[in-house]
């Protein structure tokens, strides 16, 4: 069993440090996303950074990781290569998050692990995915913030795992995301809170400054 739980996050690990908004900076822009806007390397910070279409070109992206690394999970559970169970799968989930925002080639320094996690929740349950892209599409609009969107989500997510009895461990993953997201979002809030966050209206109208 210990055999299936090491598989399982190293396939997290790995799918998550498929950094997509970094490759894409250096390979078209020939810049580090991590030294543009925010300072991070995910499709918030590309929208500001670069433009509105590649934000969108990375979210789906990095939410097909979170999808594709958690089918693959299931594919090996089902042909009995390793033993799993729910649990496995919020494991792997987790982990891809974890890649996203702390990828061995990038000095650890990656993202905040949104997109992911919106790709986490949709192959766990569908349903619960459905569900959850409206929770944030909804509270980002209304608020035309994300990062309140995001924890909308992740608060969203806990209730998710609890209402559909998924048991305890894997709860207590959905809550270790949550206070993961809340520590990458400090900044976010405070600059809230200050009235200096700029918003997603105004980062959709922004055109992308670097040039290719």
């Amino acid at each position: 069993m210990m055999k299936s739980y090491l598989i399982v996050i190293i396939i997290g690990y790995l799918f998550g440090c498929l950094q997509w908004s970094y490759f894409l900076s250096k390979g078209i822009f020939k810049k580090d996303i991590r030294t543009l806007g925010g300072g991070n390397a995910g499709a918030s910070n590309t929208v500001v950074s670069l433009g509105w279409k590649w934000g969108v070109l990375v979210a789906i992206l990095d939410i097909l990781k979170a999808i594709a690394s958690i089918l693959l999970v299931s594919y090996l559970i089902k042909l009995s290569i390793i033993e799993g169970n729910i649990l496995h799968l919020y494991l792997n989930g987790l982990f891809v998050i974890l890649g996203h925002d702390y990828p061995f080639f990038m000095g650890f320094k990656g993202g905040k692990g949104t997109a992911s996690l919106i790709g986490m929740i949709v192959a766990i349950d569908y349903r619960l995915g459905a569900l959850g892209f409206l929770v944030i599409l909804i509270v980002t609009v209304l608020t035309d913030y994300i990062a309140l969107g995001t924890l909308s989500l992740v608060t969203f997510f806990i209730l998710g795992t609890i209402y559909l009895d998924f048991g305890l461990f894997p709860t207590i993953i959905t809550i270790f995301i949550a206070l993961l997201s809340l520590y990458h979002h400090i900044p976010n809030i405070k600059a809230i809170k200050n009235k200096e966050e700029r918003g997603l209206r105004e980062a959709l109208r922004k055109k992308a400054q670097p040039k290719a």
